[in-house]
């Protein structure tokens, strides 16, 4: 009994007067066209996420932040999520509410500072990307699905607050820091010190040994991944109020939060430090060299000294933008996922 198989079907080559025939009388057979790739079949930048909250003493917020957390990020499709909640040495029922709720908990025995609870939280992280939050209230839960949507299109999404939502000093400061920043990265930077961001586990964990162990991780985190070229999107988001005291001291980390900058900018851009520095001392060279040749007729040793030093702080920030350069191998990644 012969066993009867299928012959592959064959379309036979046409000359081009018997195509042309088969158009004209209708009778070429039609082809269908593939069907076009549905848009919720596409896959999503964010498949997984670790939440990190560090926290110091935020029994009030800690259990209601989580509990709403979860139900929303269990309700998007295909995400895989944690939640991992680093106590920061508190002294009350934080870090027994959060595991009650169902976070991981991280416990410092005494209080490391806020950037050495976010750093232990980046390195703890398990999943591809970290979103990073307060656990005081301020930071609404219902932000972090316009962060996921922006994340489709950056390397790490910053919720900006606008220079809106804390005292009028607070915000006076953050926009002179904001100003600063723009300046070094040559780019306007809507919200420098928030705490609120979505980000690459995979550079965040390359980045966080230049993190500091204070309040101003966000700060140098901004400026790192902006240098090191990895693409950064701000989305604005109405802060609340914050639940229970502030932690941070204007004045003393204020004057950090300069500092960091000044060190980041010389860390990955040295001559936007160091150029304007050999341009004033040049201008006030030649400034008081043309003073004392029409008051006294001739040319003084300040000049000298100040031309001097203009020279030897420009060939400066010449060194050490090649040694940044050189850096840049060692931090930088492919910027795709």
């Amino acid at each position: 009994m012969g066993v009867l198989t299928e012959r592959p079907t064959t379309i036979p080559r046409l000359a081009p007067e018997n195509l042309v025939g088969l158009m004209a009388t209708g009778e070429l057979p039609q082809i269908a066209a593939p069907p076009a790739p549905r848009d919720d079949a596409k896959p999503k930048r964010v498949a997984s996420l670790t939440v990190v909250i560090p926290a110091k003493d935020e029994s009030k917020t800690i259990g209601a932040l989580v509990a709403d957390l979860t139900r929303r990020l269990g309700a998007l499709q295909g995400l895989d999520f944690e939640i991992v909640v680093v106590d920061d040495g508190s002294r009350d029922a934080t870090a027994g509410l959060a595991a009650e709720c169902g976070a991981r908990v991280i416990r410092h025995a005494q209080s490391l500072g806020n950037g050495a609870a976010i750093k232990r939280g980046i390195r703890a992280a398990q999943k591809q990307w970290i979103l990073l939050m307060d656990a005081d209230g301020q930071h609404p839960p219902e932000t972090v699905v316009e962060l996921i949507e922006a994340a489709e299109h950056h390397d790490m999404v910053v919720a900006s607050r606008g220079g809106k939502g804390g005292a009028w000093h607070r915000n006076l400061a953050n926009r002179i820091y904001n100003g600063l920043a723009s300046w070094v990265t040559s780019r306007e930077i809507p919200d420098l010190t928030s705490g609120f961001r979505l980000l690459r586990a995979d550079i965040g964990k390359r980045l966080v040994y230049l993190l500091p162990n204070t309040f101003s991780y966000p700060t140098t985190l901004t400026l790192s991944m902006l240098r090191c070229g990895y693409s950064v999107g701000f989305v604005p988001f109405q802060v609340r109020r914050r639940v229970g005291k502030s932690h941070i001291r204007v004045l003393k980390d204020g004057t950090r939060f300069v500092l960091i900058i000044l060190k980041i900018a010389t860390l990955f851009a040295p001559l936007r430090v160091f150029l304007p520095l050999a341009l004033a001392m040049g201008a006030l060279g030649v400034g008081w060299y043309g003073y004392t040749w029409l008051a006294f007729g001739r040319f003084t040793n300040m000049s000298a000294l100040m031309l001097t030093q203009a020279t030897v702080v420009f060939m400066l920030g010449l060194v050490s933008e090649q040694v940044a350069a050189l850096r840049f191998e060692h931090v930088e990644e492919d910027l795709e996922s």
